[in-house]
């Protein structure tokens, strides 16, 4: 990473929290012990650590106990938890016209079996007006599910005014946190979300390959398990255990990414995420007036700092975002992603598609010396 400048944290932040490869490598080389099988005192400090994952994370999330913390590889597979283990024939949930692919293409699947949606008026700078979310809402409908904050353009969604709705409309309410968790307060309890869902390598931090939601008790009456296997509990019986989180806790737990995770959630505990909120939104504003002053670069989405993460994303006017992505690279060490950003319908709503944006990231790890470079390098590509 020598003279590279990384701008790609809303696809996986980068370098990771101190301490973080320290903990995942004393874990693999000093006792990758299995939790809930081993009856030794490896496997009962390693069972520790995990516990102690779930209260941080119920800490951060506000949940009422940590046994609400469920553990998957990330908020697609949780995603698929609730799409795939609540929904049914003849239900219809909402969305926003900013979701991902990771919401999309499960509820495409379950088309076949009966489940419609609506996708709720959204403009072009992403925003979602809480009135529409309502007249929205039919007779059938059993759910709202909406992201946080775009992984496109950064929009944040009211989704405390969205959770008041479902709340008086009796729906249950997912959230997705990919872009959020870590950076911006999310109260489980004051915004009415029976099913958070959270990944940890981007804002909090962790490594790849480990997250989970978070699952009211409401919700929970409800929901079957979508993956079945053995937990290491209830090993007398075939049906799954239907206490939490064992209900939907199957098969070996990826206990190198629930360790990195924990260190993670301890290094954001002490620098607060206020803090970290604060240094992302100082770099993103930074890099915003920069580029209002180019020509011919078009800012996606809001134009301004309120109401929104530290995810812009720009489209190079009568050129290839591609070749202005590989060269940035090629020629000036800076990483960033172009495309479609896995969320089409968001390009849609943004008039973005199909030619997608360059998209810019930032973490508390960048420098305002770097965007002066990156904006340098916009100008001698465009020839200013």
């Amino acid at each position: 990473m020598e003279n590279k400048i990384y701008f790609d944290n809303g696809s996986t932040s980068f370098p990771k929290a101190p301490g973080v490869s320290q903990a995942v490598a004393a874990l693999l080389e000093q006792g990758a012990f299995n939790i809930n099988r081993g009856s030794y005192e490896g496997a009962y400090e390693v069972a520790d650590k995990v516990l102690d994952t779930r209260m941080r994370l119920a800490r951060l999330f506000h949940a009422k106990s940590s046994r609400q913390v469920v553990f998957t590889p990330g908020i697609t597979y949780s995603l698929n938890y609730f799409i795939k283990g609540f929904l049914k024939s003849g239900d219809h949930v909402l969305v926003s016209g900013m979701e991902h692919n990771a919401v999309m293409r499960p509820l495409r699947q379950m088309e076949v079996q009966g489940v419609t949606y609506t996708v709720v008026h959204t403009d072009e700078e992403g925003n979602v007006l809480p009135e529409d979310v309502e007249k929205a809402v039919k007779n059938n409908t059993r759910a709202v599910i909406m992201l946080h904050a775009s992984n496109v353009c950064g929009t944040i969604l009211p989704i405390r005014d969205i959770g008041e709705i479902c709340k008086r409309h009796h729906l249950y309410y997912v959230v997705d946190t990919a872009q959020s968790a870590g950076t911006i307060d999310v109260d489980m309890q004051q915004m009415n979300i029976d099913f958070l869902t959270f990944t940890g390598h981007k804002g909090l931090l962790g490594p790849q390959g480990i997250g989970g939601f978070l699952i009211s008790d409401e919700l929970d009456e409800y929901m079957v398990p979508y993956i079945a296997g053995g937990t290491g509990s209830q090993s007398d019986v075939l049906d799954m255990p239907g206490r939490l989180p064992d209900k939907y806790e199957s098969g070996t737990m990826n206990l190198p990414g629930i360790i990195g995770l924990h260190a993670a959630l301890a290094f954001i505990e002490k620098e607060g995420i206020q803090k970290i909120h604060k240094k992302k939104m100082e770099l993103a504003g930074y890099f915003l007036e920069q580029v209002k002053q180019l020509p011919d670069v078009s800012i996606k989405g809001k134009q301004g700092m309120q109401d929104r993460v530290a995810v812009i994303s720009l489209d190079f006017t009568g050129r290839d975002n591609s070749i202005i992505t590989f060269r940035l690279e090629q020629e000036y060490g800076i990483m960033t992603r172009v495309g479609l950003h896995c969320a089409p319908m968001a390009h849609k709503s943004l008039h973005t598609y199909p030619q997608g944006t360059v998209r810019f990231a930032f973490g508390t790890d960048n420098k305002i010396e770097e965007i002066d470079c990156c904006v340098s390098a916009f100008r001698e590509l465009l020839s200013i």
